[in-house]
């Protein structure tokens, strides 16, 4: 059984599907896991173990009359605490909804179940997902299955934790600054950020109109990438309510033929030097990428160097009105630290001159970096300029634009591990492709799985 829980989520469902195993003993298996790690790692943080175990006995009673539920029949998975759950409380780290139950499932999970996945749990994240450390007033704080004294990043570190520890197949993170991407770098793991308007961000922490909606993405979280695959072709596609959510053509990353892609690399976006061990990370991949016989040049889309600027920019200029509405409707009195650090910083009451010049900045930085294109299919790069940090350590906001850089484009972005710190920490690389061309950072992150082969798994695991 522990080989199967080891595998793919992709074989995982075949199994069942295909009568080498029950729904109900997958399911059970992977809630004993959560039961073996979860007390050190705080990761899921609240639990559907009882109605997830009734799921699976009717997914093997419908199964066994020739009655399949869809892709996805009888498989259990996690899910982020920011993506509204019909039958689970979700609290979106708030204390204004810890006892609070939605009246429908965010559209991603609604597409998951509506393919016969079953929720085992939420796992954590920080109060309204904005920040890149796991800690709130409702659950407390997750630790890095790799180090109990390090964050496993955020905001969906509570889905990056488990899945590290092996205990969960699958989860379905949020990005609107790196929050799938620095917890898989954090974490060890693999995610995707997809194309902004791949997936509906109905039902997410964030609402899916205002100013920064764009930035935000729902994306699956794994340990193997062709499950990112897998999964983000059943989510994608426009729920007719987010109105940023688009009918885009889905491209098979299995069509892919590697060799013809032109790959491009930078180990400094030019505005946080990454530590030595992080850059030759990355040199590895290029000498992996050369042995067989595939070049990559240097080279930085133009622009790149305004990131920071700019997501500073567009996230104070509606002068805090989004984070007023979301304590308002969730009738929360007690932010966390972070939303108060948040609010505390000096109103920016734009004119509608310096608001046009925002929105503009913001298009033409777009329209810069697309140029990169013209030349290149894929940019592998830092995911951050450090490893994990230790809980309650103050970030220095430069070393994250590695990944906001691409919230502001909205390019589709892929993270895998790639190399182990000298602290024996995971380090992932970002690969990242044109808009709506997620089958090429996809394509490219399995193969490099492949030849990458295994890491050494957390300190807290199932593996052993």
């Amino acid at each position: 059984m522990d080989e199967l829980l080891n595998s793919s989520l992709v074989t995982i469902a075949g199994s069942i599907a295909n009568g080498r195993v029950t729904s109900k003993e997958i399911v059970t298996a992977f809630l004993d896991r959560i039961e073996r790690v979860n007390s050190e790692l705080n990761a899921v943080v609240y639990s559907t173990a009882e109605p997830a175990l009734k799921h699976a006995d009717k997914a093997d009673a419908d199964l066994k009359n020739g009655h399949s539920h869809g892709a996805l029949h009888g498989v259990p998975v996690t899910i982020k605490d920011s993506l509204d759950t019909i039958d689970a409380i979700t609290t979106w780290g708030t204390l204004g909804r810890k006892e609070f139950t939605p009246g429908r499932d965010a559209t991603c999970v609604e597409r998951l179940r509506n393919q016969g996945a079953i929720l085992m749990g939420k796992t954590n994240t920080p109060e309204f997902t904005l920040s890149f450390q796991t800690d709130n007033l409702v659950y407390g704080k997750t630790n890095n299955p790799f180090d109990p004294g390090l964050t496993p990043g955020g905001s969906s570190g509570g889905a990056a934790s488990i899945i590290a520890a092996g205990a969960s197949p699958l989860d379905i993170g949020t990005d609107t600054g790196g929050s799938i991407r620095l917890p898989s770098h954090f974490s060890g793991i693999a995610g995707i950020k997809p194309t902004t308007g791949r997936v509906p961000c109905t039902g997410n922490a964030l609402p899916s109109t205002g100013l920064i909606s764009p930035l935000s993405q729902p994306g699956p979280m794994a340990r193997y990438v062709e499950d990112l695959s897998f999964i983000l072709k059943i989510i994608s596609g426009p729920d007719l309510l987010d109105p940023h959510a688009v009918d885009a053509p889905w491209h098979d990353p299995e069509q892919v033929d590697i060799t013809r892609l032109r790959i491009g690399y930078h180990t400094d976006n030019g505005i946080s030097t990454p530590a030595t061990e992080i850059v030759q990370t990355i040199k590895n991949v290029l000498d992996l990428l050369k042995d067989h016989n595939l070049v990559a040049h240097e080279a930085r889309p133009g622009g790149l160097e305004m990131a920071g600027f700019i997501m500073a920019r567009v996230f104070s200029a509606d002068s805090g009105e989004m984070l007023n509405v979301l304590l308002e409707d969730c009738r929360t009195q007690t932010p966390s630290p972070t939303i108060l650090r948040h609010m505390k910083r000096p109103p920016s009451e734009l004119s509608a001159t310096e608001f046009a010049q925002v929105l503009n900045l913001w298009q033409n930085y777009q329209s810069s970096m697309l140029g990169y294109f013209n030349d290149f299919d894929i940019l592998i790069s830092p995911v951050n300029a450090h490893t994990a940090i230790k809980h309650g350590e103050k970030e220095d906001m430069d070393a994250y634009t590695y990944t906001s850089a691409y919230n502001l484009t909205g390019w589709p972005a892929t993270v895998i591990r790639a190399g182990t710190s000298g602290t024996g920490l995971p380090i992932g690389i970002q690969i990242l492709s044109r808009p709506f061309r997620e089958d090429h950072c996809l394509a490219l992150a399995a193969w490099l799985q492949s030849k990458l082969g295994t890491f050494p798994p957390p300190r807290i695991n199932v593996f052993g």
